[in-house]
C-alpha cells in the first residue's frame, strides 16, 4: 500500500529574528446568499482558494466567497479556539457586528 506524503513549505528564519507562525481565523461571505463561513487556518492564501474552488464541502455551491474579516493568533490551536468560540455565538448579528467594528 502506498502512503501519501504532504510536502512541508520550506520556511527560511533569519538570524537574530524570532519565528513567530502564524494562523488566521477568517470568517466568508457568500455572495449569493449572504451567508457567513467561519474557519480558522495556517495558510489563509491556500484556503481561501479551496472554497472558491469548491473544494470544501460545507461551502461548496453556496460561493463565490469573499474574505469579510480575519484575526491572527501565534498558534492554529488558538485559532481554532476563536473558531469555536464565534460558532458558538448562532447569531449572524453578532458577527456582523464583529465585522463592522473592525472595518474601522
Amino acid at each position: 500500500m502506498r502512503r501519501l506524503t504532504r510536502k512541508r513549505s520550506e520556511v527560511r528564519v533569519l538570524p537574530g529574528l524570532p519565528f513567530l507562525p502564524v494562523s488566521f481565523l477568517y470568517i466568508l461571505e457568500s455572495e449569493t446568499t449572504g451567508r457567513f463561513y467561519i474557519g480558522s487556518t495556517d495558510d489563509l492564501d491556500r484556503r481561501l482558494a479551496e472554497h472558491q474552488r469548491g473544494q470544501t464541502p460545507s461551502t461548496r455551491g453556496r460561493g463565490p466567497w469573499k474574505l469579510v474579516y480575519t484575526e491572527k493568533f501565534v498558534s492554529l490551536l488558538e485559532a481554532h479556539r476563536r473558531e469555536l468560540e464565534i460558532k458558538h455565538w448562532k447569531s449572524s448579528k453578532l458577527i456582523q457586528s464583529l465585522i463592522r467594528s473592525s472595518a474601522g
